[in-house]
């Protein structure tokens, strides 16, 4: 047990027991044993009693107060995100985390725009759950702190770790919901957390496994395990040339490995007829810059640079998973930037699916050459709204950094719809600006109609790069997510690890959630 100070009388006399000491020796030894991760609210004075969650008052109860008393000589009161770990204390569970859940009444903060307590609770659990995983303890039962959405959440994302080519792998912990009436409440916080999950699986593998090809198949199987509401169509380059995309064949030519267009449809609606929301997912499975090529340092993280495929293709996966009752369509143009022979060279002027030429200043703002087609492309679905995911441009980072997705977008429904659906994730979203001034810095261009570049390159280059994507997009609701920022996570977001984070897949599906719901309203 985690003991500080003096023993007080209970705990004295329960410790002298022989039963206590073989208590806490088989926790220490049994193989396959469980642990429970407990929360604590934040207590405005030193000398308020322990608040615990309902789950937590139900165990300390079943201990005859033995928790309240630890917690009480063991330290200072529990702070945010902090954990206390004990053993011995019940049978069942010989290893207890206890873990601080902060302010008891955190709601909607409309200055960090998220739910702090969603946020809280996420963080706090994804703490207590790696600790028990250190201690190699398989089997974890976690307190639903009142929102078993959130703390299935922070469980699954928290203890995800892409190690699949590594010998030596942490221990592989399966969680469920301590006493809880909440299982179809924490069942959907854990689809949410697996299709994230999922996103950050493809976006961590190499890009030597992660070809465009196998990009396609890894979906296809995610997919099919939905039920039969899914069609996947993996169309090949001979498709990709009929549709006449230029621009996205202009980028593929320039590696060995074959360019797909991933076609997704998920007919949740009951009515077929039912526009459909479309996503459109920017997928280079790896972006050496081409001729523009890329500094060597970092350039490894580039195998994420199909996050935008990624996250649009897990938010699918887990609408149908969900059962969501709307129909959607997901379309990711998938290839390699790469530099061989016959890649783009700077001032070629290639032509896009809807006659557009463009002219092709830098390589390396590929991203946008592949969009351009797909956008064109999802016109022709009678879409209800098209929503576009792509790492595009390192100005939004230098914009935002971590902390939000940029949105650029024709329609304020869209991004209240955008808005409202990253405050309850927590994974956020900023609007930013769609000016005219930045359209004129792409339309004027010496041999095209457009240049993939802005005419001030070092100024406002996540803007100028929304205001060329604009230029293929004619319905009155899209919105282009500039995701780069987010790609990755060191130790911003507490209850992601280091790696890359699959952002914002999660906000992605409460989106397509609320819509769904307004859609059966109307």
């Amino acid at each position: 047990m985690s003991l500080a100070g003096g023993v007080r009388a209970p705990l004295r006399s329960f410790l002298r027991t022989g039963s206590a000491w073989n208590l806490i020796r088989s926790c220490r030894y049994a193989s396959g044993s469980k642990g429970l991760v407990l929360g604590v609210y934040e207590r405005g004075k030193e000398d308020e009693i322990i608040q615990f969650t309902k789950a937590g008052e139900i165990f300390d109860s079943s201990i005859a107060g033995k928790l309240n008393e630890l917690l009480t000589i063991s330290g200072p009161a529990l702070k945010k995100g902090r954990s206390r770990l004990f053993y011995g204390l019940h049978q069942d569970f010989p290893h207890v985390v206890v873990v601080g859940l902060g302010d008891k009444n955190a709601g909607i903060n409309s200055l960090e725009q998220y739910d702090e307590g969603k946020e809280n609770i996420r963080a706090a659990i994804a703490v207590g759950c790696r600790q028990l995983q250190d201690l190699e303890v398989p089997h974890v039962e976690v307190d639903p702190c009142g929102d078993a959405h959130s703390a299935a959440e922070g469980s699954v994302l928290g203890l995800f770790e892409y190690n699949e080519l590594k010998k030596k792998k942490k221990t592989a912990v399966t969680v469920k919901p301590y006493g809880s009436l909440e299982n179809e409440a924490w069942q959907r916080g854990v689809m949410y957390a697996e299709g994230q999950n999922l996103a950050r699986h493809l976006m961590e593998a190499p890009a030597n496994y992660l070809t465009p090809t196998s990009f396609a198949a890894i979906i296809q199987q995610a997919l099919h395990s939905t039920g039969d509401k899914v069609e996947v169509h993996i169309r090949p380059k001979s498709w990709i040339e009929e549709q006449h995309m230029g621009a996205f064949l202009s980028v593929a030519k320039g590696s060995d490995e074959e360019p797909v267009f991933l076609e997704i449809h998920y007919n949740g609606s009951t009515l077929s007829s039912e526009s459909p929301l479309v996503f459109v997912g920017k997928g280079i499975t790896f972006d050496s810059g081409g001729i523009s090529i890329k500094p060597a340092s970092g350039m490894d993280a580039m195998r994420a640079d199909m996050g935008g495929a990624a996250t649009i293709c897990s938010a699918i996966t887990t609408a149908a998973s969900l059962k969501l009752p709307i129909n959607i369509i997901g379309l990711a143009p998938l290839c390699e930037n790469m530099v061989n022979g016959r890649a783009n060279k700077p001032g070629d002027v290639v032509r896009a699916k809807n006659g557009k030429t463009i002219q092709v200043d830098n390589t390396d703002a590929e991203g946008r050459l592949i969009l351009a087609d797909a956008l064109c492309y999802a016109h022709n679905f009678n879409p209800k709204a098209v929503v576009n995911a792509a790492t595009l441009t390192g100005a939004i980072d230098v914009a935002l950094g971590s902390a939000a997705t940029g949105v650029f977008t024709n329609s304020d429904w869209l991004w209240e719809h955008l808005r409202e659906a990253s405050i309850v994730t927590g994974d956020r979203v900023w609007r930013m600006p769609l000016f005219q001034h930045y359209t004129r810095q792409v339309t004027e261009s010496q041999l095209a109609d457009l240049n993939n570049i802005g005419k001030y390159s070092r100024s406002g280059g996540a803007c100028t790069a929304a205001a060329f994507l604009r230029e293929f997009v004619t319905v009155p609701h899209w919105a282009h997510l500039d995701i780069a920022g987010v790609m990755s996570n060191k130790d911003e977001v507490p209850y992601l690890r280091k790696g890359m984070a699959g952002r914002p897949t999660r906000t992605l599906v409460e989106f397509a959630v609320s819509l769904s719901q307004e859609t059966q309203k109307s």
